[in-house]
């Protein structure tokens, strides 16, 4: 085969397979607010959602971010929002991880006040993305009813796109979920001993 024919077999291969791609594009008609999870045991869900943020502030939109557990963290991430002033309302309502509260009644109250900012963000009708960070593993140790959650995530405003991350999702948020990745570990160089750094892990 000369180079002329490969080459044009390859732009006959590609041109079918841009015609393919069109007619499925052109097929999705339906336009909605989403319910988005992250999950996993490997690292990049909170990551991924953060970069979901900034592609929304980028269009213009008004963002609401409630984190469950993380504690008064500095993070990179919040220090970027901030300079976006009232576009994004930020909310870091935990107290740390439960292994570094080790008091269940704290952790449940806090998950609570959590829980009802999200409420309030999500019936914000100026508010287009929230984001609620580590919410999965408030509703793992049971610091908030699954039941009152999913109803809460159902009854949410059309249009409105939520986004829930952290490990181990519940099997009934998956299923209510308009999508879900699975963060899936391969390899991290915390198991080579790298502490967490500034500007990659926080």
């Amino acid at each position: 085969m000369t180079e002329t024919d490969e080459d044009a077999r390859h732009k006959a291969k590609m041109a079918h397979r841009k015609a393919v791609q069109d007619a499925e594009v052109a097929s999705k008609t339906i336009e909605k607010g989403l319910l988005m999870v992250h999950t996993g045991k490997g690292k990049g869900k909170s990551t991924a959602a953060w970069g979901l943020l900034m592609r929304a502030l980028g269009r213009g939109w008004r963002c609401g971010v409630v984190q469950f557990g993380k504690g008064a963290w500095e993070t990179g991430e919040r220090f970027a929002a901030e300079k976006f002033g009232d576009q994004v309302s930020w909310h870091t309502l935990g107290e740390g991880f439960t292994w570094e509260t080790q008091d269940r009644a704290r952790d449940v109250e806090a998950a609570t006040r959590a829980w009802a900012k999200a409420l309030e963000l999500m019936a914000d009708s100026s508010v287009r993305l929230v984001i609620l960070d580590e919410l999965n593993i408030a509703l793992r140790y049971g610091h908030l009813d699954l039941a009152t959650v999913l109803a809460g995530l159902a009854a949410r405003r059309e249009g409105l796109h939520v986004v829930v991350t952290g490990r181990n999702a519940k099997e009934e948020l998956i299923a209510a979920a308009d999508m879900v990745t699975e963060m899936v570990p391969v390899k991290h160089h915390f198991a080579a001993g790298v502490k967490a750094q500034e500007g990659i892990e926080f």
